[in-house]
């Protein structure tokens, strides 16, 4: 593998990852001059509350929060936050709570709990701000009665494992909380909200992200019970999940709140960060590094397999004819693949799926390289960011011994690419605006 170019690469993605730092992107849109809080260029006079809170969940949250410490100062009154474990950062008055993730666990519900309760202790002369990033559904189960924490970890687990997009996967979470769907919104009304967000989900639909804990929820019972039945998981999922979802459809249970919710009216989002930002910064920095650059989407979906083919032909078309930019060149895609598994699925992580797949496709192309990671530092239950491939990936397995085929079929790309060095392992990055998949083309 070209090593000028597997250090462009890592330089794109480092560029990348420092535009989404939600640290700065927060700065970047709140600010305080004397007593007044500007968001986003609206002024908020803090003495005309009586408390301001800071509440959150999601892989990003503890360095929004850390920004809105230090902004806030003295005016903060108290605050909780849940990251995933082991992506927490030390706070002066926000308390730092970890759960798992993207299995939900005990630890979550715990956080969700204390979330609620602070949430229901602000009234209408208070100040609630949110921080929301992606994982923020799975790290705050708070599942309506009768479910359990089993329930919705099956329930998550399932879904997963059927290939669910990540709105489907919430369409039917949102439906078992009383936190997602608008859940912590309606708990904090009467006080104002102002909701701060780093999006992992294409499209940076408010009610998507983290399950929209503080947005109108579009999606019904109905629609949840469609997405059970779309991936033939009734025979498998709990009864206990079915039966709430049914009593839903039948107007037994309450909605979640829609958007013409008159609590809703002193709610408010600004989105700090997503994936075409990332991407923006990429293209500059790979422009710098004397590439003709060209980002040719923030919005990729489906199985990462077949995404893989799409990304492989668009390189050899440019390297054959220079199109759809002339050599040497930079395909940047942004978004988020999703992978089907078998019933006794290997070691790795769509992005690792997504690498080896373009390495079959390119086998024999040398002058192709791809690297594609998840900006959160996480791919899949693994501790890689993602992985590199090339036109020389699959001989250089072969002459190890790998079937590389096999290793692709059984979803079990981890292994293979660790034996030749070609994993990227970033740790917690403290971000997350989906995958970032660069191609360079020399």
């Amino acid at each position: 593998m070209d090593s000028k170019v597997r250090k462009d690469l890592l330089g794109i993605l480092r560029a990348a990852l420092a535009a989404v730092d939600p640290e700065e992107a927060v700065r970047r849109h709140v600010r305080r001059s004397g007593t007044h809080l500007i968001v986003n260029g609206r002024a908020l006079n803090l003495k005309c509350f009586q408390r301001v809170f800071v509440l959150g969940a999601g892989k990003a949250t503890a360095p929004m929060a850390k920004a809105l410490e230090e902004v806030l100062e003295d005016f903060l009154s108290e605050g909780v936050i849940v990251v995933k474990e082991g992506h927490g950062l030390p706070l002066q008055k926000v308390r730092v709570l970890e759960a798992a993730h993207p299995l939900p666990d005990v630890r979550g519900v715990r956080a969700a709990e204390e979330l609620l309760s602070l949430a229901e202790r602000a009234e209408d002369r208070d100040l609630v701000l949110a921080a929301i990033s992606g994982g923020g559904s799975a790290l705050t189960p708070a599942p309506v009665p009768p479910l359990t924490l089993e329930h919705k970890q099956r329930a998550t687990e399932l879904l997963l494992g059927a290939g669910a997009t990540i709105q489907e996967i919430n369409a039917v979470r949102k439906h078992l909380s009383r936190f997602k769907g608008g859940g912590l919104a309606r708990a904090a009304s009467p006080a104002q909200v102002v909701t701060l967000i780093v999006s992992d989900v294409v499209g940076d639909s408010l009610d998507v992200i983290a399950s929209g804990p503080t947005a109108p929820d579009p999606s019904t019972y109905q629609d949840a019970m469609e997405v059970i039945e779309r991936y033939h998981l009734k025979d498998k999922m709990p009864p206990e999940v079915l039966r709430v979802l049914d009593e839903g459809v039948q107007g037994v249970r309450p909605e979640t709140p829609k958007p013409e919710d008159p609590l809703f009216r002193k709610v408010s989002h600004l989105l700090v960060a997503d994936n075409a930002t990332a991407l923006t910064a990429a293209a500059q920095e790979a422009k710098q590094r004397g590439y003709h650059t060209l980002v040719l989407t923030s919005r990729l979906e489906g199985e990462a397999r077949e995404a893989a083919k799409v990304i492989a032909a668009l390189a050899k078309e440019t390297a054959l004819f220079g199109r759809p930019v002339p050599l040497p060149a930079c395909l940047l895609f942004g978004g988020e693949t999703t992978v089907t598994l078998g019933p006794s699925p290997g070691k790795g992580g769509r992005n690792q799926e997504l690498a080896l797949a373009a390495a079959v496709a390119l086998d024999g192309w040398p002058q192709v390289t791809v690297l594609s990671v998840g900006t959160d530092g996480t791919d899949g239950p693994t501790d890689a960011a993602g992985a590199f491939a090339d036109g020389t990936t699959v001989s250089r397995a072969t002459s190890m011994g790998w079937k590389v085929l096999e290793a692709l079929d059984g979803h079990n790309a981890y292994p293979l690419l660790e034996a030749l060095g070609d994993l990227v392992i970033t740790g917690p990055t403290r971000t997350n605006t989906m995958d970032l998949i660069g191609v360079v083309i020399a």
